[in-house]
C-alpha cells in the first residue's frame, strides 16, 4: 500500500519486463459480461417472485435461500481454488450457474416450477457463484504485474469496470423486464454465463497463477482444515481488518434487504415499475462508476480513512431515508445519484488494501475467509425486510433500516483502528516472502507488491444501496 501521494514505482514490473495486457483485459471483459447478466438477475428475480407469488415475504426468501449458499461457499471454498485451478473453478463456475438460472424460465413456461424449485435453483446459483467470482478476483495483482501497471489503478479499473457494467446491465434489465417479462431475462442471463465461461478458458490459458497448485502438499482433510484454519487466523490478527469486516457484515446485509425487496417493492407500489427500478439502479451505477475512475485518478493524494468515511455516510443511510419520505422519482434519483458517487471509491480502497497485504499463496484461502465474514448478515437481509414489510410498512422498514446504516457508517470516526488505513504496509522479512513477491534486488524498493502480515479487508463487496446481488 502506498502512503497517499506516494510512489507507485513500487507496484510496476521493472521496465525491462515485456507487458502482456491480455489476461488482465480477458479477466475484465469476462466481469464486465458477468456483472451485466448480475444486474439482470438483480432486477429480474425479485420481479418474477413477485409476479409470480405476489408476496414481498415471499421475495425475501427467495433472497435468502440465494444468498445464503454464498456464505457456505465462502466460508469453505477458499483452500480448494487454488488446487484445482483459478481457470477451472471459474470456468466450471459459469457453467452451473447458467444452467441452473436457464432451468428457472424452462420449467416455469413448462408449468411445473414450484415456490420450491425457484429457491432451490436460486441457491445452486449461489453456491457456485462465489468460488468462480473470488477466482478471477484474487488473479489481478498478478495480472496487474504482467501488465505492468499499479496495483490501485489497476484495483480501480477492475472496480469500475464492474460499475459500468452494472449500470449497463440495470438499464437494459428493467426496460427488459416491463416489456419482455422476468422469466425472458433470466434466459439472458444464462448466456451471459456461457459468454463468461469461454472468456476465462480462453484468455487465461498458459497463465501460471491461474493454473492448479501442484508442488504444495496434496489436499486431505486434515490439509484442507489447516489450510482453512489459516486463512482464517490471517484475517483476525488485525484489528482495522477485523473492524472492516464487522462494518460490512452490517451492511450488506442492510444492503441486501434494499435490493431484494425494499427497492422492488418501493418501486412497484409507488415509482412505476421495474423499468423505473432500472433508470435508478442504472443512474446509481453510473455515479458510482465516476467515483471509482476520479479515485482511481487522484485518489492516492488524500488520506484513505477520511475518503472512505465520506464515501459511506454519503452512499449509505440517505436512499433509504429519501425513498421513505416521498413517493415520487425525482427525489430518489438526485439521492442514489450522490450515493452512488460516494459508493464508488469504497471498493477500489478496500481491494487496494486486500491485494497490497496479503501473499498470493494465501490471498484465496483469506479472501474466502473475509467473504464469508461481510456476507455473513446478507442471507438475513432479504428476508427481514420482507417480514417488516407485510408487518409494519414500507415506510417503517425504510426508515428503520436507514437509521441503522448511519449508526454503522460512523465507525471508521469512532475507533481508533481505522487510522491504521492510512498508514502504508510495513515491509515483509526476507522469512516472509514467497518466491512470487520478489526481492530488494529487483528494482522495487520493497521487492515486489508489498505485503505486510496484517489482513485484508473485503473481496469486494459492494457496499451501498446497490446491495449485494445473488452473483457477481
Amino acid at each position: 500500500m502506498t502512503a497517499p501521494g506516494g510512489n507507485d514505482a513500487a507496484m510496476m514490473e521493472p521496465s525491462t519486463t515485456k507487458r502482456d495486457r491480455a489476461p488482465l483485459a480477458t479477466v475484465l471483459t469476462a466481469n464486465a459480461v458477468s456483472i451485466t447478466g448480475n444486474s439482470l438477475t438483480f432486477i429480474a428475480v425479485p420481479w418474477f417472485a413477485l409476479d409470480t407469488t405476489g408476496s414481498p415475504g415471499k421475495a425475501g426468501i427467495v433472497a435468502f435461500c440465494a444468498a445464503l449458499p454464498v456464505l457456505v461457499s465462502a466460508i469453505a471454498g477458499g483452500p480448494v481454488i487454488d488446487r484445482i485451478g483459478r481457470r477451472r473453478v471459474g470456468i466450471a463456475s459459469d457453467l452451473v450457474c447458467g444452467l441452473a438460472l436457464a432451468a428457472i424460465p424452462l420449467l416455469h413456461r413448462a408449468g411445473v416450477l414450484e415456490f420450491w424449485m425457484l429457491c432451490a435453483l436460486m441457491a445452486v446459483t449461489g453456491l457456485f457463484h462465489a468460488p468462480g467470482e473470488m477466482a478471477r478476483h484474487v488473479l489481478v495483482p498478478d495480472l496487474a504485474r504482467r501488465a505492468g501497471t499499479s496495483l490501485p489503478r489497476a484495483a480501480s479499473l477492475y472496480d469500475a469496470v464492474a460499475r459500468g457494467a452494472r449500470m449497463t446491465g440495470a438499464a437494459i434489465a428493467g426496460l427488459l423486464v416491463a416489456f419482455m417479462g422476468a422469466d425472458t431475462v433470466l434466459v439472458l442471463d444464462a448466456a451471459t454465463f456461457g459468454v463468461s465461461a469461454l472468456l476465462v478458458a480462453a484468455g487465461l490459458r498458459g497463465v501460471p497463477s491461474a493454473e492448479p497448485v501442484r508442488d504444495g502438499p496434496r489436499l486431505s482433510p486434515a490439509r484442507y482444515r489447516s489450510d482453512l484454519r489459516e486463512g482464517y487466523a490471517f484475517l483476525f490478527r488485525a484489528r482495522l481488518l477485523l473492524g472492516i469486516t464487522v462494518m460490512v457484515m452490517v451492511t450488506n446485509g442492510l444492503n441486501q434487504s434494499w435490493s431484494s425487496v425494499l427497492l422492488p417493492v418501493h418501486a412497484r407500489q409507488e415509482l412505476g415499475g421495474p423499468a423505473t427500478q432500472g433508470l435508478l439502479v442504472s443512474v446509481f451505477g453510473g455515479c458510482a462508476l465516476a467515483g471509482a475512475l476520479l479515485y482511481g485518478a487522484v485518489g492516492q493524494r488524500f488520506p484513505r480513512r477520511a475518503v472512505f468515511a465520506a464515501g459511506f455516510l454519503l452512499g449509505g443511510a440517505p436512499p433509504y431515508v429519501v425513498a421513505a419520505l416521498t413517493d415520487t422519482t425525482a427525489p430518489l434519483l438526485v439521492t442514489l445519484a450522490a450515493a452512488g458517487f460516494g459508493v464508488g471509491v469504497l471498493n477500489p480502497i478496500l481491494t487496494t488494501v486486500m491485494y497490497e497485504q496479503v501473499p498470493d499463496a494465501l490471498r484465496s484461502r483469506v479472501m474466502g475467509a473475509s467473504t464469508a465474514g461481510v456476507l455473513l448478515t446478507t442471507p438475513l437481509g432479504g428476508l427481514t425486510a420482507g417480514f417488516l414489510v407485510e408487518r409494519a410498512g414500507l415506510t417503517a422498514t425504510l426508515l428503520g433500516i436507514g437509521g441503522l446504516y448511519f449508526l454503522a457508517t460512523l465507525s471508521p470516526l469512532l475507533f481508533p483502528a481505522w487510522r491504521d488505513m492510512n498508514a502504508p504496509p510495513p515491509e515483509r522479512t526476507p522469512e516472509e516472502r514467497t518466491p512470487e513477491d520478489g526481492s530488494p534486488e529487483d528494482g522495487s524498493p520493497s521487492g515486489g507488491e508489498p505485503v505486510s502480515r496484517t489482513e485484508p479487508s473485503t473481496p469486494a463487496p459492494v457496499p451501498g444501496p446497490s446491495g449485494t446481488p445473488p452473483r457477481r
